[in-house]
């Protein structure tokens, strides 16, 4: 068993080749082989939001604070809120990050497949981002 006391490791400034946008990072596991699962808490700030991507396992999305943006290709994104739990099955093509002016903080939860837990893409254009956006309820 291991224990992590909260601020024993440090927050990152996440990839711009993987986001736009100031994206912060903090790491919840990162469990050994044989076990697969990773994750994060991921901080957006207003506009932020990641590149295309996908997922060999899936991603489950449970958004913490803020209001932010889910978008699948080809359609508008869709509004996701705190409290709200996106599941995003093997192979979509996505992308997630906050509002135009709010930001949002959601926990991501993937599994690795031979220590990789996405396959990126190009980013997300601001049109893309732009396209107006589909509320869930």
């Amino acid at each position: 068993m291991e224990i992590f006391i909260p601020g024993s490791r440090p927050s990152h400034l996440a990839s711009a080749d993987w986001f736009t946008g100031r994206v912060w990072q903090d790491q919840i596991i990162e469990a050994e082989e044989p076990a697969r699962v990773r994750a994060l808490m991921v901080s957006f700030e207003p506009g932020a939001r990641t590149a295309w991507h996908t997922h060999p396992f899936g991603q489950t999305l449970h958004v913490v604070s803020g209001m932010g943006l889910a978008g699948l290709r080809g359609r508008s994104p869709r509004i996701i809120r705190a409290g709200d739990t996106v599941w995003i099955p093997p192979g979509e093509e996505h992308w997630h990050g906050a509002g135009p002016d709010t930001m949002m903080c959601h926990l991501a939860i993937q599994e690795a497949l031979d220590g990789k837990v996405a396959n990126w893409m190009e980013h997300v254009s601001d049109t893309e981002y732009s396209m107006t956006p589909v509320c869930h309820d």
